[in-house]
């Protein structure tokens, strides 16, 4: 006979299940903020741990138990970006050759042009600056109003992260775990950093969701009160801030997705006229292609991925596969060093034109161009597992001079490390898709107005209000005006549907359950479980 004892655990909200089949088989269950449990956690985070029965003790509770509750519901939206619109914008050399967009943050909202980097994870923007870009609009060529800094104290919605918060990195670096919890971060190129203190304000975003259409969100997000920047931060790379895309949890992909927003993905689309698109829970048409992300050491703290060759028209070179970070932020790509080079010496023997060198351009491989104008450039593409092929649209950048096009240049660079970069110039022509929830990268060809299904995609929010007006050649391009909503990443909205399914696994996991326990009569099993 088979005894079955179930007891309830206060507060947890989970239930310890005891089966007696001759032999004893048991599973302990731990408290998540149990001494048992502080001494790893916070040996390994340095975490800050609630006091036992403290208010603080029972908001964490609380706090998960929203979060459960999110996850389970799945989604609110299927599709968000900024409450400005969709549209990205690339500026030009002035700017480092970057998008942009409007982010709106506070209340009352403010908005921000911000620059699109995946290849970090914090959003910031100037804040009571000591050591920052110009923000006059006088300063720019492009520009035709000036950009804003942030004001905690002209916010009612905004608050200082405290040194004791989970996101403060640098804690060990405070007096005292209530002051506000400083940030540095230091980019690659140019000795190029930011750096003040964490804050927590509202992000106000649109829908594109026919699941709620003509509607809003205002999502609480972190963000760097940037202080003090330098190098290409002061030199009209991201004036007015930068918003980091990648996998930390501070980012702003992770957070909506984390509060149950959207999905735990989005997508950047970049056009061959230069404007772009950015959507927060995008997943990608069914028929696009992908690729894995790869971890770094055990860790996918970043987004890489693993080229398996490098072809140049119909020739596909040997011992070229090599590891790449996909990037946005990073204007052009690089290759490993010996990868550079046979790549370059096999594009170099099938361009017809004559080799030259332009005064202030970056790139060692550049041709002449003829009278008749460009010739035909050989096609680029990347190999990846599964037979994934990844079609350069446009490898070259044109020089033009004052008649036309006067030449091209191979726009890749060596990297000078064993690592490569995907930059944007590659991804023109794509909808890229970063699907950190399947841990994929996804590309389809797109011209960043339609999704497969047919609908448009919204280029500002559904009330009609207009984005606000930047670079003056940009206040021209059409198609500004909100359209239908796309559909992407839809959940099962379907309760009964959800309930059969949980049902199905619940009753697949019993049976195999009592299927190893009438296998293993005789063996002594007993197991530590913490519960988080």
């Amino acid at each position: 006979m088979i005894q079955m004892e179930i007891w309830k655990v206060g507060f947890v909200g989970l239930f310890f299940v005891l089966v007696e089949c001759g032999d004893m088989y048991s599973s302990k269950l731990v408290h998540r903020f149990s001494d048992e449990v502080r001494k790893v956690r916070v040996s390994r985070n340095g975490e800050v741990w609630p006091q036992h029965r403290s208010l603080e003790y029972y908001g964490k509770l609380m706090n998960g138990d929203l979060q459960r509750q999110k996850m389970k519901l799945g989604p609110q939206f299927q599709l968000l970006f900024p409450s400005q619109g969709s549209k990205t914008m690339p500026l030009g050399n002035d700017f480092g050759w970057l998008h942009y967009m409007w982010v709106d943050l506070g209340t009352p909202n403010v908005p921000f042009l911000v620059a699109l980097d995946a290849g970090s994870d914090l959003l910031w923007v100037p804040c009571e600056c000591v050591q920052c870009a110009p923000l006059s609009a006088s300063y720019y060529s492009s520009l035709d109003k000036d950009l804003n800094e942030y004001n905690p104290s002209g916010s009612s919605t905004s608050k200082f992260l405290s040194c004791s918060h989970k996101l403060c990195e640098l804690r060990s670096n405070c007096k005292n775990p209530k002051q506000p919890c400083p940030y540095t971060v230091n980019y690659v190129s140019d000795d190029t950093s930011t750096s003040g203190v964490l804050v927590e304000d509202i992000l106000h975003l649109a829908s594109g969701s026919c699941m709620a259409a003509n509607s809003s969100a205002r999502a609480p997000v972190t963000f760097g009160c940037g202080s003090k920047q330098t190098g290409g931060y002061l030199n009209g790379v991201a004036p007015d801030g930068l918003m980091g895309l990648g996998p930390g949890e501070i980012s702003v992909p992770s957070r909506l997705a984390k509060d149950g927003l959207v999905r735990n993905s989005f997508s950047l689309c970049f056009k061959e006229d230069d404007s772009g698109r950015i959507f927060f829970g995008d997943q990608g048409p069914a028929g696009q292609q992908t690729t894995s992300f790869l971890p770094s050491d055990g860790q996918f703290v970043t987004y890489v991925v693993g080229v398996e060759s490098c072809c140049v028209g119909s020739s596909c070179i040997d011992q070229t596969n090599f590891k790449a970070i996909v990037d946005s932020g990073t204007s052009f790509t690089f290759l490993p060093d010996q990868i550079y080079n046979r790549v370059v010496k096999e594009f170099d023997g099938k361009v017809n034109a004559t080799k030259a060198s332009f005064e202030g351009y970056p790139w060692q491989y550049c041709y002449k161009s003829s009278s008749e104008g460009l010739p035909k450039i050989p096609s680029f593409t990347l190999k990846f597992m599964m037979n994934s092929s990844f079609v350069v649209q446009d490898p070259v950048f044109v020089i033009y001079g004052s008649q036309g096009a006067v030449g091209f240049c191979l726009a890749v660079e060596p990297s000078g490390i064993d690592i490569g970069t995907i930059g944007q110039n590659f991804m023109t022509g794509y909808r890229m898709v970063f699907d950190r929830e399947n841990l994929k990268l996804g590309w389809s060809r797109s011209d960043c107005e339609d999704l497969t299904d047919g609908n448009r995609l919204p280029l500002a929010p559904a009330n009609g209000s207009s984005p606000n007006s930047l670079p003056t050649e940009q206040q021209n391009t059409p198609n500004s005006s909100g359209v239908s909503p796309a559909v992407a990443g839809r959940t099962p909205s379907n309760s009964a549907a959800r309930t059969s399914r949980g049902m199905s696994f619940k009753l697949c996991l019993t049976k195999l359950l009592f299927q190893l326990l009438l296998a293993s009569s005789n063996f002594r099993w007993s197991f530590y479980t913490l519960a988080l």
